[in-house]
């Protein structure tokens, strides 16, 4: 499947500014979960201002650069922000990341969010392996639907496998998306809850169609940032999700280590 002519663009300029040809993995990392740049060795790191045709991240928590280095014996290519489509970008340009990971050959793309919790067992903090979606928009074109989900949720069953391995307790559930950017009611939260929705968030799905698109291997992750609206009392605050976020960076590095090493 053909690539914008724009992503054959952005690659040779990554490419003339000395990152590699091909890449192992990709990682798009979600709100407040920057920090994993830390991790990457020999990185290499441009803005995403000075990337030609690059949208601009705009949202706290999102630095907006690009890194490429070396985890776990593994060339890596990290996605520090992204771009929501409440930010005025079209959903198309939303799955840049996945179709920049698709030129690079990767082998496999991790995808990270910040979720609120719809689950009423979930508690802030909990890693939550997406093994399904729902969404309520036409986002991007999607592939026939029994091709990718069975696809999805084995990928989420070896996800799994790896975390326990490393001793990293996880829950596995359904990722609701919603457009934003303001969050939602509760009465909102009630009807998601009951349309089977575990986690909440503005991102993530339409990148996990592309994927799907593209036959990129794809795990997806949610660090349950807060409690949605009406699972607990407290006002939902944007910076309860980078308190969470840093409270379980190690244990975040930890797991996408493994995944890079072993998904």
């Amino acid at each position: 499947m053909s690539l914008p002519d724009y992503i054959t663009d952005i690659k040779n300029f990554l490419t003339d500014n000395d990152f590699p040809e091909q890449i192992d993995s990709a990682v798009i990392l979600g709100s407040g979960l920057g920090t994993f740049g830390d991790h990457i060795q020999d990185a290499l790191s441009i803005e995403y201002s000075e990337i030609p045709d690059f949208p601009q991240s705009t949202v706290v928590g999102h630095s907006g650069s690009l890194i490429c280095g070396v985890v776990e014996g593994k060339t890596v290519l990290a996605f520090s922000g992204r771009f929501h489509h409440y930010e005025g970008h079209a959903f198309a340009k939303t799955v840049l990341p996945v179709q920049l990971a698709k030129a690079f050959d990767v082998d496999k793309l991790i995808i990270s969010n910040a979720a609120g919790g719809i689950n009423l067992r979930y508690r802030v903090g909990d890693l939550m392996i997406i093994d399904s979606i729902i969404k309520q928009y036409m986002m991007v074109s999607e592939p026939a639907v029994n091709t990718w989900s069975s696809k999805f949720e084995k990928y989420a069953r070896e996800v799994k496998a790896i975390a326990r391995d490393l001793n990293i307790e996880t829950q596995t559930g359904t990722y609701l998306y919603v457009k934003g950017p303001n969050y939602e009611s509760k009465a909102e939260i009630r009807a998601f809850r009951k349309m089977g929705g575990d986690a909440v968030g503005m991102s993530t799905a339409p990148e996990l169609i592309e994927a799907a698109k593209l036959g990129v291997k794809t795990a997806a992750v949610s660090l349950i940032t807060n409690a949605a609206a009406g699972v607990t009392d407290q006002k939902l605050d944007h910076a309860e999700v980078k308190e969470a976020a840093d409270q379980k960076k190690g244990v975040f590095a930890k797991l996408v280590k493994g995944l890079i090493k072993e998904f």
